[in-house]
């Protein structure tokens, strides 16, 4: 009798101390802080299910969005623009400063103001308005935009160069092969030039120069990859010109602020090759999965912090992807085989190959995303917040 008592106690108290052991870690889940509990959890028996635990909430911090309320304020004040009202034309001059002084916003707030008094800026207000409208309503999370990639970015491309070359037909297959070249002055120890010429598709970052760096960083460029803070200095310039390799090479430009659609709104009628935005819908998944690999970088270096520590730490709203990572997360929906070059840093070589800039800008965490291009390369399951058909193509990373 007393035999069979016993492995009954013990299966009471050991549901007893593993209850125990759950409800002190969901204590320390109310205050975000995970890394210690599932430290704790290691030995436990216990970690797969906490684990579990741990990534839901992390996913679940990853889709708020710091800047959102920033942007409704900054879409609203656009929208009942008053150009009566000194008030009204300060805030929409100071929102088309780029985010960073190191993109360069001398004299802008004059070139604005110079810009709100003209015939010019009402012509294209309207449009300017409705292309907002259009582009905010769209702003939401939807992870599969990846699918949709080759008919949103590839087709328009591809149907300018066909025209161009007297070609009728477009693919809706992916590119075969696509380069991704960044900015990384890590490139000026590599010989990649002719390599990077070899794939059917080169995507160049921010207006990088390729005069006098063809061996490093090749010659050839397909796409000109830019975030909205270029165009905005473009914007400036005669016709609106922004094309170092090229009036016929297409750009794809991400939306860094509200207040930029106005530069595409003017830019577009001028640009021979299409100038397309990337879907809203794109950049909000992008966010998300930045967000997601800094976040848990963050929790697995500092143990003792949470998730709030998190964001005291990354700038608020003003927390970002870098134009790298939106380029090489575009390559990999519209190619099959996507190569990444100059991504990267060491302490000997500058930040970008082609300037003097030596810091990183704080609102990236290119750290986080180098977690992210590993992943992509022999991970890419684990990646978070894309739609489960999405076939991924073959990604490698060149140092």
């Amino acid at each position: 009798m007393k035999r069979s008592v016993r492995p009954l106690f013990s299966a009471l108290l050991f549901g007893f101390l593993a209850a125990t052991l759950i409800c002190r870690v969901a204590i320390r889940r109310r205050s975000f802080s995970f890394s210690s509990a599932i430290a704790e959890l290691g030995t436990s028996g216990l970690m797969t299910e906490e684990v579990v635990v741990f990534n839901e909430t992390l996913l679940e911090f990853a889709s708020i969005d710091p800047g959102e309320l920033k942007f409704k304020q900054e879409v609203d004040l656009i929208s009942d623009y008053d150009n009566t009202r000194r008030t009204h034309r300060r805030h929409f001059s100071s929102m088309s400063r780029p985010i960073d002084s190191r993109h360069g916003n001398r004299d802008i707030p004059s070139k604005y103001a110079v810009t709100l008094r003209s015939p010019q800026f009402y012509r294209y207000w309207s449009e300017f308005k409705r292309n907002l409208r259009f582009w905010a309503r769209r702003k939401a999370y939807e992870p599969n935009i990846m699918l949709d990639l080759v008919r949103l970015v590839k087709n328009p491309i591809d149907s300018h160069n066909n025209n161009k070359n007297g070609v009728v037909s477009i693919s809706s297959e992916r590119y075969s092969s696509c380069a991704v070249v960044g900015n990384s002055g890590t490139l000026l120890n590599s010989q990649y030039g002719g390599f990077i010429d070899k794939h059917e598709i080169v995507i160049r970052l921010n207006n990088a120069k390729t005069q006098r760096f063809e061996k490093r960083v090749g010659s050839k460029t397909n796409i000109s990859f830019i975030n909205s803070n270029i165009l905005h200095q473009c914007a400036r310039r005669d016709s609106c010109h922004c094309h170092p390799y090229g009036e016929t090479v297409p750009i794809v430009m991400y939306i860094c602020q509200p207040i930029h659609v106005l530069d595409y709104t003017v830019c577009k009628p001028s640009h021979r090759a299409p100038l397309v935005i990337t879907d809203p819908r794109f950049d909000v998944l992008c966010a998300r999965i930045v967000k997601y690999y800094s976040v848990k970088r963050f929790l697995e270096e500092k143990t003792t912090e949470g998730f709030q520590d998190w964001s005291k730490d990354h700038e608020g709203s003003l927390f970002h992807y870098s134009s790298g990572m939106q380029a090489v997360m575009f390559a990999v929906g519209i190619c099959e085989k996507v190569s990444v070059f100059g991504f990267g840093k060491l302490n000997s070589t500058k930040h970008h190959y082609h300037t003097n800039q030596k810091a990183e800008l704080k609102l990236h965490d290119y750290e986080a995303e180098y977690k992210l291009y590993r992943d992509l390369e022999y991970n890419p399951r684990a990646i978070p917040f894309l739609p489960k058909g999405f076939k991924f193509p073959l990604v490698k990373v060149y140092h």
